[in-house]
């Protein structure tokens, strides 16, 4: 599958050029979509027509006409579904070369699986190929497995305030290479959702149909701070990348959101974890990527509303995360996650620190692997219990709040986990006879210093003696 994916793409990229990034991915996604929500019959109709000379109509306008049927037969679809064929300008040829090439996807096994994957596979190509505009719909794949197999949110209600194209929503839902349940099995969630950018927002309710995901992203795009469209949820689980530092939003002073306090208008970051907590259930929890700076900043009360989440008892574990995962930014970036019940652990905040890992796959790209993934999930489901926890100098350790206290509420977890702790070779001097040893030869190191320099000082007294009683020269 993977040598087929690259072939598409290196196809699709052939035919690029007669118009912006932007149109061109609605006409990909949008013809994944078609293959897969047509009938056979109707698809080969439309996949024959560009195949052949015939002029009796415009593609892009067939094209669009299936759309407009598709949507028409579903209400969830209706409004939703994009029309981009014959508003985008591009020739009739380069469209035809498009429908061939989704045409040519071998549909081996369950057609929702194969395209659902061939989606979610052109999502992440061109979010790449759009860089840092490809971060406002998508979130790199190892981040949001991360994440769901930290939450494992595999039945009841999930929510994403800054849902994007929906890619959080696919994975706890047990799409095509996601974990879904334990078993790799799809799995029972209600999905909500909300996203502001209109494309984007259509790109969403694509991807979730074509994954068979039921969700509930609203009749239209809206912002999020302007008008929460699902102002009664208390969710299960949530599940959000928002915009990192955001500084043009619709700030409220008066919000009733802002339990732990106003945040500044320069930066919605705590505006988001704020709005999170209020969408939590009685048992709910949450996992969500932040810019680092949310980890220490003291900047326009920022400090103090992280410090009420930490007395709260809402935070539940802090990841620092390597560089360069995300492509959109330079901006580092940490995962938090927040409880309503932390159980046994009340009181406590596991940090982990993940800076060293990870894998470059380009100069500018780094990917968590599975082996990562494991490790980092693994602790902290363990920390949560009921698997035996213990802290592992320089990656994890759980910290009381009389302590975060006592660093001002500081969450960076470098500051808690300390250095880890080097394995000592086979046949090694024992550490307390190894510093017994270097001590002494220190301190012997430190006499023959002394030594040398008596030495030197007695030399330069000679010399300078000699001087004095040397006649003068003529």
């Amino acid at each position: 599958m993977a040598e087929l994916r690259d072939a598409m793409w290196k196809a699709a990229d052939k035919l690029r050029g007669a118009t912006d990034a932007a149109h061109y991915k609605d006409y990909v996604l949008g013809l994944v979509f078609l293959r897969y929500a047509m009938d056979g019959g109707r698809w080969d109709q439309l996949a024959a027509r560009a195949a052949s000379d015939d002029a009796a109509a415009p593609l892009a306008l067939l094209l669009d006409a299936a759309m407009d049927e598709i949507g028409a037969a579903s209400p969830l679809l209706d409004a939703a579904l994009p029309r981009p064929f014959s508003a985008g300008g591009v020739d009739e040829r380069r469209l035809a070369g498009l429908v061939a090439l989704i045409a040519g996807i071998a549909v081996s096994g369950a057609p929702r699986d194969v395209l659902g994957e061939a989606y979610e596979y052109f999502l992440e190509k061109f979010a790449r190929a759009e860089g840092r505009r490809g971060g406002e719909f998508y979130t790199p794949a190892s981040v949001v497995r991360l994440l769901v197999e930290m939450l494992e949110p595999y039945a009841g209600q999930v929510y994403d305030p800054c849902c994007g194209s929906g890619g959080m929503f696919v994975q706890a839902g047990g799409g095509p290479g996601a974990g879904g349940g334990p078993g790799g099995e799809k799995t029972p969630i209600a999905v909500y959702g909300q996203e502001s950018n209109d494309r984007t927002w259509r790109l969403a309710r694509m991807n979730l149909a074509i994954h068979g995901i039921h969700g509930d992203l609203g009749s239209r795009c809206a912002d999020t701070f302007r008008e929460d469209v699902h102002s009664g949820l208390r969710a299960d689980f949530v599940l959000a990348n928002p915009p990192f530092n955001m500084s043009d939003w619709a700030r409220q002073p008066g919000d009733p959101r802002w339990e732990y306090g106003v945040p500044p208008p320069g930066n919605a970051n705590f505006a988001w974890l704020q709005h999170i907590v209020s969408k939590l259930g009685p048992r709910g929890t949450a996992g969500v990527v932040l810019a680092n700076g949310s980890m220490s900043s003291r900047h326009s009360g920022e400090g103090a509303i992280r410090a009420a989440l930490v007395e709260a008892d809402l935070v539940s574990c802090v990841v620092a995360l390597p560089e360069r995962l995300f492509r959109s930014t330079s901006i580092p970036a940490c995962l938090w996650f927040l409880a309503r019940d932390k159980g046994d652990r009340r009181g406590e905040v596991l940090f982990i620190d993940a800076r060293a890992m990870g894998t470059l796959v380009s100069r500018t790209e780094r990917v968590l692997l599975a082996a990562d993934v494991a490790l980092i999930a693994g602790t902290y489901r363990a920390w949560r219990g009921p698997e035996p926890y213990a802290d592992v100098p320089g990656l994890a350790r759980s910290a009381s709040l009389a302590e975060i206290r006592s660093r001002e509420h500081v969450l960076a977890p470098g500051q808690y986990v300390g250095m880890p702790e080097l394995a000592a070779p086979a046949g090694a001097e024992p550490v307390t006879d190894r510093v017994e040893r270097l001590t002494k030869e220190l301190l012997a190191c430190f006499d023959e210093s002394a030594r040398l320099e008596q030495a030197v000082r007695d030399r330069l007294a000679r010399l300078d003696a000699l001087g004095a009683t040397r006649p003068p020269a003529r």
